[in-house]
């Protein structure tokens, strides 16, 4: 008998790495619902694109507020451009008074002003353009300048504009730039004074290219406001008084039944 031995050589198994994956048929394979999400999609980036452009170019209108001056190049002055007209006062007699806690004291202010008759020569609007110190004072429009006091001086009048600073003329700016503007005062009393109260706030407007200008805002109440203010309270102090006292003689009167 003859042995024969059969050797049987297997071959070396084989490593395949494919860096490449295999595109799923979803993808592939083209369909009508594939395609309406596929252009929803598009649709959709673009809105998101053109809104976050357009947030992105659009002006916005950011307002801080903090505690001091902003205007250093100013020297403490403040311009301050006032237009009024009083229909039954002489421009003759019109003038420009200013005062205030420094030591100043000008009575008949001209400088870059302007007196424009009106109603035949029996008004007067007058127009000025000066500047104040950054301190508490006043200005006014008087008789007091006058060569010769009037009788009876009739001090009717409406306030077209007063403002505080640089001129904004911007577009959706807020504030009480002008809060005087259009005060009509001709029904009241010719003889009365009027007092405006003001309280004067420092406003900066930057712009996009990074210029400043700097205005003012500011509130005002009439003198009167404070009249009967002060009425109230003087008759509150009065009502507490009566009522102390009444109530000691009360006390004194039973004091005595005792």
């Amino acid at each position: 008998m003859t042995l024969a031995a059969c050797l049987i050589f297997h071959p070396c198994p084989k490593w395949r790495f494919d860096i490449y994956r295999k595109v799923p048929k979803d993808l592939t394979q083209p369909t009508y619902t594939g395609a309406i999400i596929s252009v929803c999609c598009c649709l959709f980036i673009l809105f998101l694109f053109l809104s976050e452009l357009t947030g992105f170019i659009a002006t916005e209108i950011v307002n801080e507020l903090y505690v001091d001056d902003p205007d250093k190049e100013s020297g403490g002055k403040i311009e301050v451009n006032l237009n009024i007209s009083l229909p039954n006062l002489h421009c003759e007699l019109v003038g420009l008074d200013i005062q205030d806690e420094m030591g100043r004291h000008e009575v008949g202010h001209i400088d870059n002003s302007m007196k424009v008759p009106l109603n035949n020569g029996d008004g007067c609007r007058f127009e000025g353009h000066f500047s104040i110190n950054k301190v508490p004072g006043n200005f006014h429009v008087s008789t007091h300048s006058a060569t010769a006091q009037p009788q009876n001086p009739d001090m009717t009048h409406i306030i077209h504009k007063l403002s505080f600073g640089d001129k904004l003329q911007v577009q959706n700016i807020h504030g009480a730039f002008n809060a005087l503007g259009g005060a009509d005062k001709l029904s009241s009393n010719p003889l009365a004074s009027h007092d405006y109260i003001l309280k004067i706030v420092p406003t900066v407007y930057e712009d996009i290219s990074g210029k400043q200008r700097y205005s003012y805002q500011y509130t005002v109440a009439n003198k009167i406001c404070a009249i009967i203010g002060g009425t109230f309270t003087v008759a509150g102090i009065l009502d507490s008084c009566i009522f102390t006292a009444s109530e000691a003689w009360k006390k004194i009167q039973l004091g005595k039944m005792q």
